[in-house]
């Protein structure tokens, strides 16, 4: 009766002895209090002992609510503050979404550009720079860049920059941009259209310092208004390499010089009286006469007709004998080139009343003719300008119709006029 109690009880504790290998089930009260809608419990079995151990404790479960609610935290605070872009650039993963954005290849693509115009900007500056540093030391010989071609230079590398001002800010731009808007925000450049010339510092020039009672009477027959224009400017060369007063022909026989030109702007410009008017010619003679006549064209003499010379008779002006300055020309079909060296011993004379005939055709120093202000001496931007009355109505014209900006267009078919 004794011994089956005992029997009975160590059969109990067979039953509740647990393989070394084999671990124990949790109780199923442990996690009856936090549920969770994970099988934790069916994955605890792979677990190590130590997980197994981990499991047995009594805040497991918290423990793993708690990592896997920070984690979830983690995951939601990345995405919301832009995911991968919000890393830095040394750890950040190539991604494709700049190519899917237009925006970010534009800004890419300005990028690139303004990188390419730097280097050209700087390849032109340091072209300069050699070409400045290689000018020889010694001031009596010429520098091998000119201030034409540094001013030349710099503008070009302000235009670039300019350029790549616009290739930087081209992304930023809302809307149609107008690329006129701001061209001279920043830069001190003339705008578009016609840019102001100065006359060049070292320009070739002649002192006009007519003697006393030494003329140049001038004539001109050859076309129209602007071949008159151009002969008279001529005339006003010969004048001042002779040393002589330019007499303006009368309205009788040539055009109304006073009402096309503005006669006192030239002799206020030379400082002088270098250019009198027929009738001013004629108030200080009793006889008007052209004292020697001396051609520069040979064929026709003086490029003069009959009935210019019936003109100039009936005017009241007596010439002398006609006399050409190189006969030889008369078998020439082009008017040879012609110097001041050439110029001054065939006509210097010390014949009051001086002419030379027409001079529209005369390739005289063509080159100090042609220069911007043209050969002679004066302290004006402009020696020969139109009159005053034609000046006025211009500005007026302007002022009422056109405004401020615009630009005027001469069209000729040949045979520019440009004024000095």
């Amino acid at each position: 009766m004794d011994r089956e109690p005992s029997v009975s009880d160590e059969d109990d504790d067979r039953e509740s002895l647990v393989p070394q290998n084999h671990t124990k089930p949790p109780s199923p009260s442990s996690c009856s209090r936090s549920r969770v809608p994970f099988a934790v419990s069916s994955l605890r079995p792979a677990f190590p002992s130590s997980a197994a151990s981990f499991g047995r404790s009594p805040c497991s479960c918290r423990n793993l609510l708690i990592c896997v609610a920070l984690s979830v935290i983690v995951i939601i605070l990345f995405f919301s503050l832009g995911g991968a872009s919000s890393l830095p650039a040394s750890i950040r993963l190539p991604s494709a979404s700049s190519a899917a954005d237009p925006a970010a290849s534009r800004m890419r693509e300005a990028e690139l550009h303004a990188l390419y115009l730097l280097r050209s900007q700087r390849s032109g500056l340091l072209s300069l720079f050699n070409r400045t540093a290689a000018a020889p030391t010694n001031t009596s010989t010429p520098t091998s860049v000119s201030l034409s071609d540094l001013q030349a230079a710099l503008l070009s590398q302000i235009k670039i920059n300019r350029e790549i001002q616009e290739a930087l800010l081209s992304t930023h731009h809302s809307g149609v941009h107008n690329a006129t808007e701001d061209d001279a925000l920043d830069l001190d450049l003339p705008g578009p259209g016609c840019r102001r010339k100065y006359l060049p510092y070292n320009r070739r020039t002649i002192e006009w310092n007519p003697k006393k009672n030494r003329y140049l009477f001038a004539i001109c027959i050859s076309g129209q208004m602007s071949n008159h224009l151009i002969c008279l400017e001529k005339h006003m060369f010969f004048a001042a390499l002779l040393g002589r007063t330019l007499v303006v022909p009368s309205q009788k026989v040539d055009y109304n010089y006073q009402e096309v030109l503005d006669i006192n702007n030239i002799n206020a410009c030379i400082g002088r009286k270098v250019v009198i008017t027929y009738e001013e010619f004629a108030e200080t003679r009793k006889k008007v006469s052209i004292d020697q006549f001396i051609c520069y064209t040979a064929s026709p003499p003086c490029y003069m007709d009959e009935d210019h010379i019936k003109k100039l008779k009936g005017l009241g002006v007596s010439m002398g004998k006609i006399e050409t300055a190189w006969p030889g020309d008369v078998k020439l079909k082009v008017p040879k080139k012609r110097y001041v060296a050439d110029i001054t011993p065939k006509f210097t004379t010390d014949a009051e009343v001086l002419a030379v005939g027409e001079l529209f055709f005369a390739d005289v120093e063509e080159e100090w003719l042609m220069q911007p202000g043209g050969p002679l001496a004066h302290k004006c931007k402009t020696l020969i300008q139109p009159s005053r009355l034609i000046m006025l109505t211009a500005q007026r014209f302007v002022q009422t119709f056109l405004g401020g900006n615009y630009i005027a267009l001469h069209f000729r078919r040949h045979g520019f006029l440009k004024f000095w």
